[in-house]
């Protein structure tokens, strides 16, 4: 007897596992000051370490993508479920710099496990109609867990807590999200032809995919940049940095829970161009702005940002869908390789202008927020590039509404 799929199980499974990579990612981001100061690291050496976060994310990602068809989310899961906790215990007993090195991958290599599971799963268990809600759902819990975890952070730093005491709450979601999925039945591909990898390369080679893989590359530096590097750039702007994390994804949160009536309403298209505008505000006012005011240019950015990843993941799903989970999960992996190439990058942004500004004689608390404002302005050409992006995917491929464009159809013009 064939045992019946629990939907609801396996996407609560899901939400666990990815609130695992927000924990991951907030938490992290705020024990960087207590890692570079215990291991005696710059800020260039924290960038490779997020790099490492960010680089094991697109390795899995991709692996899995191959192999889902054939080995399926669930072995795909069991990986993430070692790695998550290889990466945790490596984390903490960690002896140095290598350590951090080698420890920040396998987290980041556990993360991409998810996605590579999670996405095609969830894509197959709803119907195309529910698909942008559902995706914008899962992908609530992203933004949802770092507000969770920013707190828990905050106040743990706040207590005198330790940064390993810290990186043990991330055992958490892993033991529950394990126990969720364990002796479930996973759903079948419902697209004829998306399991052949043959077809899902012929899908990624048209102009169209080419084009959106492009964007995702710097939508997600445009998301990850300033947020991976809240507590450095921004801890002598006047505004509580781990609040400001915690505001700008508590927004993500809120609208991402309206993924489905927003892209109903808008279109993918338009949601990623006015995403992209007020991304571009946002980080603006983070480089020009102090003190309270700084709260404001975080919910801007939050709702810049809030749509991005779940509509990337889905435009690909329904605009390429024999693309199949290899197709979302090279989108996926190339917005973290970008993330993880642009890391090291930052670091040495930040090095140069707290160099360039402590040479025109600049010290404390002034000179710390002159180099964070003059990275953050470094950064604004990110959304500025999107914005042109996203105005030529409109014209080139129009903004089709929910229910306008049938995946049938989508399926027989590849040549978009």
């Amino acid at each position: 007897m064939t045992q019946p799929i629990n939907s609801s199980r396996l996407f609560n499974a899901s939400c666990l596992a990815i609130i695992t990579t927000a924990f991951s990612f907030s938490i992290r981001a705020g024990i960087l000051p207590q890692l570079g100061t215990e291991f005696g690291l710059n800020a260039e050496q924290l960038g490779f370490i997020n790099s490492m976060f960010f680089f094991g994310f697109p390795i899995s990602m991709i692996i899995g993508g191959l192999v889902y068809h054939t080995i399926g989310p669930k072995i795909i899961m069991q990986v993430a479920v070692v790695a998550h906790t290889l990466g945790i215990l490596l984390t903490i007993y960690a002896g140095g710099y290598s350590g951090l090195l080698i420890s920040t991958f396998f987290i980041g290599f556990g993360n991409g496990c998810t996605e590579a599971a999670c996405n095609p799963m969830i894509a197959d268990m709803y119907t195309s109609n529910k698909l942008n809600k559902m995706l914008g759902r899962f992908h609530m819990w992203f933004p949802g867990g770092i507000v969770i975890g920013s707190l828990i952070s905050k106040f743990m730093t706040s207590a005198g807590s330790s940064w390993q005491t810290q990186i043990w709450v991330l055992m958490l979601p892993t033991v529950v999200y394990a126990f969720l999925f364990f002796g479930q039945a996973f759903p079948k591909p419902k697209i004829e032809g998306v399991t052949s990898i043959a077809k899902n390369f012929q899908a990624m080679l048209t102009p169209l995919y080419i084009f959106i893989f492009c964007c995702m590359a710097v939508t997600a530096i445009t998301e990850f940049g300033p947020n991976q590097w809240v507590t450095v750039v921004l801890s002598s702007s006047g505004a509580d940095a781990m609040l400001v994390l915690a505001l700008t994804f508590g927004v993500m949160t809120l609208g991402r829970l309206f993924t489905g009536p927003v892209v109903g309403k808008l279109g993918q298209t338009g949601v990623l161009f006015g995403g992209a505008i007020l991304a571009a505000i946002g980080i603006y006012m983070f480089s020009t702005v102090t003190g309270p005011i700084a709260y404001l240019a975080a919910v801007i950015f939050g709702l810049g940002v809030c749509f991005n990843w779940p509509i990337m993941i889905g435009f690909v799903a329904q605009r390429v869908p024999l693309s199949g989970a290899l197709g979302m999960s090279i989108i996926g992996g190339v917005g973290m390789l970008s993330t993880s190439i642009f890391q090291p990058f930052i670091g040495g942004w930040i090095d140069a202008a707290h160099a360039e500004h402590e040479a025109k004689g600049l010290t404390g608390a002034a000179l710390e927020l002159a180099a964070g404002q003059d990275t953050l302005s470094t950064m604004l050409t990110f959304p500025l590039i999107l914005i042109v992006a996203f105005v030529v995917l409109w014209f080139w491929a129009g903004n089709p509404k929910p229910g306008q464009t049938e995946e049938a159809k989508v399926a027989e013009q590849p040549q978009l």
